[in-house]
């Protein structure tokens, strides 16, 4: 047995706000039923892609307290997230030693709606209406600052950036501080509201956005044939990880066992991800390594499927060459959620723990007509399968050639 599992680590809370729902149920239900969310968007009217997967509800990002307008909302959604993590842990901040409580969410882009508005004041009306409030609102470490200051915690708190990767890569920073004893309970994940007009039209110019403006809700459509992009969404995601011997002596039920976990880079391209998928490969190896498990044992994969041509022929290679015909079941949540972007890595994260724990793959919508490159894989389409999972494995990758994969398993 390799040393890293003698410190086996649990999740015990999950919290999830998505284009489906704030919480984890809509979220899971909206998956297993293979109903996309994406929508015209008024607010992108005039661009070249007008629609995106919102969180739904007015008041989605609305924060009881006196000072939650000083947040931008991605803050918001991490705080939302996080407190249902931690209820869904069943812990009482406060009755924890402060100082032995991490707090790490990652993001790709922190506060950009605020750094948006507070450009345009600029621009338009001078320096005189631009908020005091516009850095410590934009600034991308804030969310697990505002966290750590709401639970009052006074463990490490840290944020991360590797893109579309953000979110995987915050909860494998803070599985090592449980590792390395730096922390007893960590509260990890990520947040991304990059739905803004400059976003939108940025991504646009570089052609990774789905053009199906008439059909938004088919837009998003991984491993098809026929995809075109991905569809720009928001959300958050956190899980609360404890050491396995933690969760067991205060009677938690965990969701599974976060047992393996790998980084690596692409060093590619700035935004295309190396053909050939070596980074992403290398990281699937790691992270068995690291769990004591090999490609056999996966019973399921999350996989990053963006629904851009490039990301999905990539991975659908690695995955082809990683498992043998009669792999392991494979599944992409964008189809439903659109791709938020940072928080996606959490997000999905918290998903394959929720396979692990309901022992149902949600399918992948919108495929209808699998891509040749990965016709060899078992992909689930059409309706939610029934599937004892034991093992399972959640990709994630960014632009910069960020690759992460976690590796979990059942907790019975």
């Amino acid at each position: 047995m390799r040393s890293g599992r003698q410190k086996r680590l649990a999740v015990t809370g999950i919290g999830l706000v998505t284009p489906a729902g704030i919480g984890a149920v809509p979220t899971w239900d909206a998956l297993c039923a293979a109903r996309p969310t994406a929508a015209t968007d008024q607010d992108l009217a005039g661009l070249p892609v007008t629609f995106s997967c919102r969180v739904p509800g007015p008041d989605a990002a609305a924060v009881p307290g006196p000072k939650s307008w000083r947040h931008d909302r991605y803050t918001r959604l991490a705080l939302l997230a996080a407190r249902e993590a931690v209820a869904d842990a069943s812990l009482e901040p406060g009755s924890w030693k402060d100082t032995r409580v991490a707090v790490v969410v990652g993001s790709a882009a922190g506060g950009i709606l605020t750094f948006e508005k507070q450009h345009a004041r600029l621009l338009t009306t001078g320096p005189s209406a631009v908020s005091p409030l516009t850095l410590p609102a934009f600034l991308p470490n804030m969310a697990s600052g505002q966290l750590a200051i709401e639970l009052g915690v006074r463990g490490p708190s840290l944020h991360t950036a590797t893109a579309c990767a953000s979110g995987a890569t915050a909860i494998m920073t803070a599985a090592q501080l449980l590792r390395d004893d730096l922390c007893d309970i960590a509260i990890a994940g990520a947040s991304d509201c990059m739905v803004t007009r400059l976003c939108t039209a940025a991504f646009a110019k570089m052609g990774a956005l789905s053009r199906r403006n008439r059909q938004p809700e088919a837009a998003s459509r991984p491993f098809d044939s026929a995809r075109d992009g991905f569809v720009l969404a928001e959300g958050a995601g956190v899980l609360v990880l404890e050491r396995s011997a933690d969760a067991t002596a205060r009677q938690a039920r965990p969701y599974g066992m976060l047992d393996g976990w790998a980084a690596t880079s692409d060093a590619h391209a700035m935004t295309a991800p190396d053909p050939e998928g070596r980074g992403l490969h290398r990281a699937f190896d790691l992270a068995l390594t690291e769990a004591d498990a090999t490609a056999r044992d996966v019973d399921h994969v999350n996989a990053h499927g963006t629904g851009t041509p490039l990301n999905d022929r990539t991975e659908a290679g690695v995955l082809s060459r990683l498992f043998a015909e009669g792999g392991p079941t494979v599944t992409s949540a964008k189809g439903v959620l659109g791709h938020t972007m940072g928080a996606a890595g959490a997000i999905e994260a918290a998903l394959t723990v929720l396979t692990l724990r309901q022992g149902i793959v949600p399918p992948t919508a919108n495929l209808t007509t699998v891509d040749p490159a990965a016709r060899s894989l078992d992909l689930v389409q059409g309706k939610a399968r029934p599937q004892t999972v034991e093992f399972a494995v959640s990709a994630s990758s960014g632009f910069g050639g960020h690759n992460a994969v976690l590796a979990f398993r059942s907790a019975e």
